[in-house]
């Protein structure tokens, strides 16, 4: 299980919780005021649903609902949180997604890709950690658009 915290500008707090898949929970002192799930590492295969581990998450330092997610699938989704919409997926990395972090000023994300065990002992790629560019558009949320009512 893993434990994430950050503080959004206008001052409210969150908290997510990651355990196969991640729920993200806000609250106004202790309060909760929204929640919702995101089903993020996932695969249809031979109609199955394949529902892998989420290891790491890391919220976006300048898009405060913006946040990316790594699994044991070997992708790094970028999700817009506000619209519960993923904006981006990275290429495949070799192994599992162990830890992620973005840098300070949003335009690096450190991915570390190390096997977890997740399928017991087996051979794996050798542990890595790859730090990548950021654009804009993969990580900048879309603006929310509202249903035109009937007239």
């Amino acid at each position: 299980m893993l434990l994430a915290l950050w503080k959004e500008r206008k001052g409210r707090h969150g908290v997510c919780l990651i355990y196969q898949r991640l729920l993200k929970l806000k609250s106004v002192f202790v309060e909760l005021v929204l929640r919702y799930a995101f089903k993020c590492h996932r695969k249809t295969e031979a109609g199955r649903d394949i529902v892998y581990p989420v290891n790491s998450i890391a919220f976006h330092p300048i898009y405060g609902g913006t946040f990316a997610t790594g699994g044991c699938d070997g992708f790094v989704n970028i999700w817009d949180g506000n619209n519960k919409k993923r904006l981006y997926q990275y290429s495949k990395y070799p192994t599992s997604i162990s830890a992620l972090s973005f840098s300070r000023d949003g335009q690096l994300l450190a991915v570390a890709s190390s096997y977890t065990f997740e399928e017991g002992e087996k051979s794996y790629e050798p542990e890595a950690i790859f730090v990548r560019n950021v654009n804009e558009i993969e990580v900048k949320p879309k603006p929310k658009v509202y249903p035109n009512p009937a007239a």
